[in-house]
C-alpha cells in the first residue's frame, strides 16, 4: 500500500468531519488521482506561512491543516513569551472559506489561552500589519492566497514588529508546526471570551496616517478622473473612501468587481499584473476619459497600474516602472537635509533604476533577498538610526513610511493617484513623468517569465532545473558572455573572467543570478508560494537615442534573453 493511501486512511478517523471522511473514502474506493495529489506530502509551512489548493488532505488547505499551523504557532508563542499575556491579530480576505479559517484560527488560539483581536469583516493585509503594532500584539495572521486562482487559500504569519516571519522565528514556527504529530492534538473550541473584534479606532488611525503621506501644499488636479477595481477583493473597503477624503472628486469603481467574491467571476485570475484582470477597468477609463487605472489583488497588498502612452493607448506598467515612479516621487519631495539620515529599499530582482534614483537624491538604497519580509526586517534593523522613505519589489508590492511593515496597496494607490493628479496640474501625463525619469537616469527595462510546473512531478522538475543551472553554468546567454555568476544558496559570487570567488552578504536562498558583459541581469528562482520557476530579465540601454526608441530596443533585447531560456 503506498504512503498516500496510508495517510488518506488516517482521515477516515471520527476526529475528522463527516464530509471530509466521505470525500476521502470515495477517493480511496475509486483510486482517484486526487488521492496522491492531496496526500503525497504534508503541505509545507514555509518561511512565511503556507498556501495551497483547498480540499481534504495533508497537502491541502482545510480546517485541519489551518488548525495544525495555528497550534504550532501557539506553542511557539508560548515558548517565546512565557511571562506575557499573549495576543494575536487576525485578518482575512474575500476568498472562499477565508472568514471560516480566520475563526478556526481564533478558536485554536483561544484554546491555548491566547487572546485574539479579530477584524469583524474582510480587510486588506497591510492593515493587519498595522494592527499588530498598534495593538501591541505578539503576532498576526492573515488568511489569504494573494492573487492565486480561486481554488487556493493560504495562511501568513506576522511577528510583533508587523513584518512577516524572518529568521530565527520563521524556522522556529516551522519546527513547532512539524512537532504537531497528530490532528487529534488540536482543540478547535477555545474560550470565546478570549476572542475580541478590533475596534474601529484602529482603522481610523491607519487612514489618517495614510492621508498624511501626501504633501499638504502640493498643487494637484483632484478633479482628474481615476478608475479603480478591487477585483472582488478587500481594496473596496478602504481605497475609494480615502481618495474621497483626500479630495478626489471623480473616483470611478468597476461596479461588477466591487462585490467581494472568492470565485472572482469576472476575471480568469485576480492578478492586477495581468491586462485581462484590468480589462473592465480600462474600458471604464475610456468611457470616463480617466488618466489612471488602478487594480488591487484580493488582499490588497499588490497594485497594478494602467496609463495612457504618448499615443493615447492604454498600457500596463510593470512592477519596476511603478516602483520607480513611486520612489522618485517620494525622494523629490524629501527635505534634502534629511537625505543622509534616510534610506530606500528594494529586492535583488527589482530594477537597479531605483537604486540609481536614490543615489541622485543622496539617499542610500539597501538590497534584500526576494520577499517583502526582508524589507520589513531592514526597516526594523535601522529604527532609531535611519528613516525609511519607501521602496518595494518588482512583483507589484510597494510601501511608503514605516507604520506598516508589509507591502501596502492602499498607501500605494493614494500615492499613485496624487502623482497622476500632480502631473495633470502641470499639463503632463504620468507616462511623461516616467519618460523624464528615464531621460535623467537611463532606460532600464525588465521582464518576468513564470513557468508553471504543477504537482509532484512539476516540483521535481523545478528542482532538477535549478541544479542544472548551478552545476553547468552557461558561458553565454543570447550571445552575451556571462561575466558574473552569483549563487545565493552557496552564498558566493563567481567572476567567470578571473576565476575569483567572493562571499555575498545575504543568507542562503535558492536563487541564481547571471550578469553579462552588456550589463544584462538574469535571475532564476523557484517561487516560494506557487508551483513555478521564475526568470527575471533586466537590461539597460545607454545609446544616444530618444527614450522611446531605447524602450523599443530594450524590448527586443529582452526577447533575445527570454528565448535563451524557453
Amino acid at each position: 500500500m503506498d504512503s498516500s493511501k496510508i495517510k488518506a486512511e488516517e482521515w477516515l478517523d471520527p476526529i475528522f468531519d463527516e464530509e471530509t471522511r466521505s470525500i476521502v473514502s470515495e477517493w480511496i474506493a475509486n483510486n482517484s488521482p486526487e488521492l496522491e495529489e492531496s496526500f503525497y506530502k504534508d503541505l509545507e509551512f514555509g518561511t512565511g506561512g503556507m498556501r495551497g489548493i483547498m480540499g481534504p488532505g495533508t497537502n491541502r488547505i482545510n480546517k485541519y491543516t489551518i488548525g495544525k499551523a495555528t497550534l504550532g504557532l501557539a506553542n511557539y508563542l508560548i515558548d517565546q513569551f512565557p511571562d506575557e499575556d499573549i495576543s494575536v491579530a487576525i485578518a482575512y480576505d474575500s476568498r472562499n472559506n477565508s472568514k471560516e479559517y480566520a475563526n478556526i484560527s481564533a478558536g485554536v488560539l483561544a484554546a491555548n489561552n491566547i487572546k485574539t483581536h479579530l477584524f469583524r469583516e474582510l480587510r486588506p493585509t497591510p492593515i493587519l500589519s498595522y494592527a499588530v503594532r498598534e495593538l501591541g500584539c505578539n503576532a498576526g495572521i492573515v488568511i489569504t492566497a494573494s492573487h492565486n486562482p480561486k481554488e487556493y487559500n493560504g495562511y501568513k504569519v506576522y511577528w510583533n514588529d508587523g513584518g512577516q516571519l524572518v529568521p530565527p522565528h520563521d524556522k522556529g514556527v516551522m519546527d513547532a508546526v512539524k512537532k504537531v504529530s497528530s490532528f487529534s492534538e488540536i482543540d478547535f473550541n477555545g474560550n470565546s471570551d478570549l476572542i475580541k473584534f478590533i475596534d474601529d479606532s484602529v482603522e481610523r488611525s491607519y487612514i489618517e496616517k495614510v492621508k498624511n503621506i501626501i504633501p499638504k501644499d502640493e498643487v494637484a488636479d483632484l478633479s482628474m478622473p481615476i478608475v479603480f477595481t478591487s477585483l472582488h477583493g478587500t481594496g473596496i473597503t478602504l481605497i475609494p473612501k480615502i481618495l474621497h477624503e483626500i479630495g478626489f472628486t471623480k473616483v470611478y469603481s468597476v461596479k461588477e468587481q466591487e462585490i467581494p467574491n472568492g470565485d472572482f467571476p469576472t476575471v480568469d485570475s485576480p492578478n492586477p499584473e495581468e491586462r485581462s484582470a484590468l480589462a473592465m477597468a480600462i474600458d471604464l477609463a475610456k468611457e470616463k476619459n480617466a488618466e489612471l487605472v488602478m487594480g488591487t489583488d484580493p488582499d490588497t497588498d499588490r497594485i497594478g497600474l494602467a496609463i495612457k502612452d504618448s499615443n493615447g493607448d492604454w498600457i500596463l506598467l510593470n512592477g519596476n516602472q511603478s516602483g520607480s515612479i513611486l520612489v522618485n516621487y517620494l525622494l523629490e519631495n524629501l527635505d534634502p537635509d534629511k537625505a543622509d539620515s534616510s534610506f530606500i529599499c528594494k529586492t535583488i530582482v527589482t530594477s537597479d533604476l531605483i537604486e540609481k534614483i536614490g543615489k541622485h537624491y543622496g539617499v542610500r538604497c539597501f538590497n534584500t533577498l526576494t520577499g517583502f519580509k526582508y524589507i520589513a526586517r531592514t526597516i526594523r534593523e535601522n529604527e532609531g538610526k535611519l528613516s525609511f522613505i519607501g521602496g518595494g519589489e518588482e512583483s507589484f508590492g510597494y510601501l511608503a513610511g514605516d507604520f506598516v511593515r508589509d507591502k501596502d496597496a492602499v498607501i500605494s494607490a493614494i500615492i499613485f493617484s496624487q502623482i497622476a493628479a500632480k502631473c495633470k496640474a502641470e499639463g503632463i501625463s504620468l507616462y511623461n513623468y516616467l519618460l523624464r525619469i528615464y531621460e535623467k537616469h537611463g532606460v532600464f527595462k525588465e521582464r518576468l517569465l513564470s513557468v508553471t510546473r504543477k504537482g509532484k512531478a512539476g516540483l521535481e522538475e523545478i528542482q532538477t532545473q535549478m541544479e542544472q543551472y548551478r552545476s553547468d553554468t552557461p558561458s553565454f546567454i543570447a550571445g552575451e558572455k556571462v561575466v558574473l555568476f552569483t549563487d545565493y544558496l552557496q552564498g558566493k559570487s563567481f567572476n567567470l573572467l578571473t576565476g575569483e570567488e567572493k562571499p555575498i552578504p545575504f543568507e542562503s536562498s535558492n536563487v541564481l543570478q547571471f550578469k553579462t558583459e552588456n550589463d544584462s541581469l538574469i535571475t532564476v528562482r523557484p517561487s516560494g508560494t506557487e508551483p513555478k520557476i521564475k526568470y527575471y530579465f533586466s537590461v539597460r540601454e545607454n545609446e544616444n537615442l530618444a527614450v522611446e526608441s531605447l524602450l523599443e530596443k530594450a524590448e527586443l533585447h529582452l526577447d533575445r534573453l527570454e528565448k535563451s531560456f524557453v
